[in-house]
């Protein structure tokens, strides 16, 4: 009842119920009418006749629990809400900032991909576009372009909301006061450092596991040969090391000496050498993590430093009521 709404829901308790008694075959489907109302059958029941705006928040409802239901029942509600159900669907999560331009934004990804679902979770406002293939890219670049957005990856519609989760996850993620050309953000481009934050538990225990020889050394000593490491890992090599850190290759050695006396024989072994590049991006998600709560925490309190008690009338207008 929490996904679909009240009426939605009887409607298709009713229509369950009508199928069980055998008023209605199999062959029709079940019909929770949302725009035509039905004639009251013999048992008393009724379908409710709920108005398009609420057949399509019944819908985004649905589709962006991670329940999944029956295909036959998101045919219906995708029916009655005039939305043609597609194989495939990606999410957009809207920033704060480019909130205010939901409605116009969706009538243009509607235009460009098909029909879009604008719904909101928490305080996120989102949408559910069709996902065409892989020119649906180029197509939400050219509308979401310069503002802060999350575009989940392409998934079947009855799992659209785990490209929602994850969309949202990314927003959360991404670093505020970023250039236009950044803010448009794609879960397919950060699928791995996705999924090194599924549990931030597990990612501290592996960051534990394996860079405690760095323990003994100063935090700045730490950093610095953990960036070393890192771009190492990732790079292959001492020169390529180098240029992504603007350092001397000598420089690079220099530390990688340091870093095979701490690590011993880790450092030659493919499968420790793995671990490694995944504790250390995960301490680097992690920090960064930790920073944006600390930066959001700090502007929430400087807010409620700024409010100043107010009036029941004053303050329900205050919040829009």
């Amino acid at each position: 009842m929490e996904r679909i709404g009240k009426d939605a829901a009887q409607a298709a308790v009713e229509q369950a119920l009508l199928l069980a008694l055998g008023l209605r075959s199999r062959a029709d489907g079940i019909r929770t009418s949302l725009s035509t109302p039905e004639p009251r059958p013999a048992t008393g029941l009724a379908v409710t006749a709920l108005p398009d705006a609420r057949a399509r928040q019944a819908l985004f409802a649905a589709l962006a629990d991670d329940r999944c239901l029956p295909k036959e029942v998101l045919a219906e509600l995708a029916r009655q809400a005039g939305w043609p159900l597609p194989d495939r669907a990606r999410a957009v999560v809207l920033g704060a900032a480019s909130s205010n331009e939901a409605p116009q934004l969706a009538l243009q990804l509607t235009a460009a991909l098909g029909q879009g679902l604008l719904g909101t979770v928490d305080t996120d406002v989102c949408l559910i576009v069709p996902d065409p293939g892989p020119e649906a890219r180029s197509e939400l670049v050219a509308v979401l372009g310069g503002r802060v957005a999350a575009i989940g990856h392409s998934a079947p519609v009855a799992d659209a909301a785990s490209s929602l989760r994850w969309a949202r996850r990314l927003l959360a993620l991404a670093p505020a006061g970023v250039g236009p050309k950044e803010r448009l953000v794609f879960v397919d481009d950060h699928l791995s450092d996705l999924l090194l934050l599924q549990d931030e538990s597990l990612a501290r225990a592996l960051c534990a596991r394996w860079l405690r020889p760095l323990e003994a050394l100063t935090p700045r000593q730490s950093e610095r040969l953990e960036a070393t490491l890192l771009a190492w890992l990732e790079s292959g090599g001492a020169p390529e090391a180098a240029r992504a850190l603007q350092v001397h290759p000598q420089t690079i050695r220099y530390r990688l000496r340091q870093m095979e006396k701490l690590f011993g024989p880790a450092l030659r072994d493919p499968r420790m050498r793995f671990e490694l590049e995944l504790a250390l991006r995960s301490r680097r998600l992690l920090d960064r993590s930790r920073r944006l709560r600390r930066r959001v925490q700090g502007r929430g309190h400087a807010l409620a430093a700024a409010v100043h008690p107010l009036g029941l009338a004053r303050q329900a207008r205050v919040n829009g009521l």
